[in-house]
């Protein structure tokens, strides 16, 4: 009555008791077709590698590894290579891979690509979550051939690596030692500039300024004292320029006493003159008013002794001619004169080149703040630059010893634990696996055929039946002891569906109606 009542556990072991047999063949049938099939299918062999990673057997804290790039990544990208039609064809081609299935070549590319398989380890130690490892396996029909094909790859993993990892040293290396040529250009240039800065601002620069004041307070000693030395100078030159104009003066009232107006009072006059102008002329220029003056002064003596008429010499003249010792004095005074004049000019060139440096330092203080500024702009590139060379520096040193590290294989590598083994039986077909897909089939196949079957039958067997078709309450249950009735005639029944008329091959049930 299945699909026209609800069933119960124990409709359910009826059903199962009435028709197990249906459900057994197809279970008994079906493994044993499995089993069969596993026969039919080609078998594969299945050949498996372990390559375990070696850490750089140097410290890291002696030589820095140049490649840094995560396993995980790197493992990817070496499989892309490998899997290359350039890498997988001369495989193919020497092992004559998938050659009986006439496929074209990019066709046993693919099916080659699908048949290596590349598992990583995930470590369970480590908390970085690093790769200790991978699996390289590969499936072939042939337990030799799938060997000899996983044999190749997993050599292929190992010089890629090795590889890889050279040549991303010595392109470091490269990359590095031109970057380093550019910064050892830059770094000539603002020393080349920072030299030239240096020169021009002399005294000037930053950390000059404590000397050029203290200079400035020296120099500001140093032209007071040549200033009062100066005006003492002076000083005394003017009382020294009194004492000859008495000495003068006194030398011309004796000449008058005695006849100055004599040609030989006149001629010590002249003289004198003569001298003066002497001295003048050695110390300044012809255009100077004393010069000037004085040369008057012996244009018109000259004149005057020219115009006199020469007097009759007399006993008495020689006695009226001034000592000796008057025109000494005269001329030690003037030679005096002409030293306090040579110390005068000598102390007044020093009054001036003092005061040509006070003004060089004053110029120097001054502009220290504009110097210091553009000079904080120039140190600034310069140490930028010093800076980026040094680290340069030092990470081309590190790349170097990094690629003699790759070229002596002492950096990371690939070392293989497990060299490829030879397949002992076939990975597939598994014949518990066909066998157990059998017998679900078998018996998934008998539950839907005697499913189907009590959905179509008809039959009323128990009250609950009953029930179902005519929804009465059963009032008695009568035995059944003779023989079933024709098929016939039990159809017959079926289409009437009379209530009070029940017949079939199990016991008939009276309902009351």
């Amino acid at each position: 009555m299945l699909g026209h009542r609800a069933l119960t556990l124990q409709d359910y072991t009826t059903i199962l008791k009435r028709r197990w047999w249906i459900i057994a063949i197809p279970a008994v049938i079906f493994p044993i077709i499995g089993f069969g099939i596993t026969f039919l299918v080609q078998p594969e062999y299945i050949s498996q590698t372990l390559v375990l990673v070696e850490q750089q057997k140097v410290p890291e804290s002696y030589v820095k590894a140049v490649v840094t790039e995560d396993l995980s990544g790197r493992l990817a990208s070496m499989k892309e290579q490998i899997l290359s039609r350039s890498r997988l064809q001369p495989i193919i081609e020497r092992f004559n891979l998938f050659a009986n299935s006439k496929l074209s070549m990019d066709d046993r590319i693919d099916l080659t690509r699908k048949n290596i398989g590349i598992t990583p380890i995930q470590s369970e130690i480590a908390r970085t979550n690093g790769l200790p490892g991978f699996f390289i396996s590969f499936k072939a029909n042939d337990a030799r051939t799938a060997q000899l094909v996983c044999g190749e790859i997993q050599s292929l993993f190992v010089t890629e690596n090795l590889s890889d990892r050279a040549a991303s040293a010595a392109g470091t290396t490269d990359f590095l030692k031109g970057q380093l040529a550019d910064a050892k250009a830059k770094l000539d240039e603002q020393d080349a500039k920072l030299r030239k800065f240096q020169q021009t601002y002399v005294g000037k620069l930053p950390g000059a300024e404590a000397s050029n004041i203290n200079m400035l307070t020296t120099l500001n000693t140093q032209l007071d004292a040549a200033t009062q030395a100066i005006a003492r100078l002076e000083q005394n030159k003017s009382y020294v320029e009194s004492m000859a104009s008495l000495q003068q003066q006194n030398q011309a009232s004796q000449l008058g006493e005695h006849g100055g107006s004599t040609p030989e009072a006149r001629q010590i006059e002249l003289q004198q003159l003569l001298a003066q102008e002497a001295d003048l002329t050695s110390r300044y220029t012809d255009d100077y008013p004393d010069v000037v003056s004085v040369r008057r002064k012996i244009s018109e003596l000259r004149d005057k002794i020219a115009k006199t008429p020469a007097p009759v010499v007399e006993k008495t003249a020689a006695a009226s001619t001034p000592k000796p010792a008057d025109s000494i004095a005269a001329l030690q005074l003037r030679t005096q004169l002409r030293a306090m004049d040579q110390e005068i000019a000598m102390k007044k060139r020093d009054q001036a080149s003092i005061q040509a440096q006070l003004h060089l330092y004053q110029e120097r203080v001054a502009s220290s703040p504009e110097v210091e500024e553009e000079y904080k702009s120039i140190t600034r590139d310069n140490q930028t630059a010093q800076t980026f060379y040094d680290d340069l520096l030092n990470k081309i040193q590190t790349a170097t010893m990094a690629a003699n590290l790759e070229k002596r294989q002492q950096g990371e590598q690939f070392r293989v634990m497990d060299e490829p083994n030879l397949p002992e039986s076939p990975s597939s077909p598994k014949r518990p696996v066909f066998i157990m897909g059998g017998l679900a089939m078998g018996l998934f196949l008998g539950l839907l055929i005697v499913g189907t079957l009590e959905y179509l039958d008809t039959a009323v067997r128990t009250e609950r039946d009953i029930w179902a078709f005519t929804k009465l309450p059963t009032l008695g249950v009568i035995a059944f002891n003779g023989e079933p009735e024709p098929a016939v005639s039990r159809r017959r029944w079926l289409r009437r569906k009379s209530p009070d008329l029940t017949a079939g091959t199990k016991p008939l049930m009276n309902a009351g109606g």
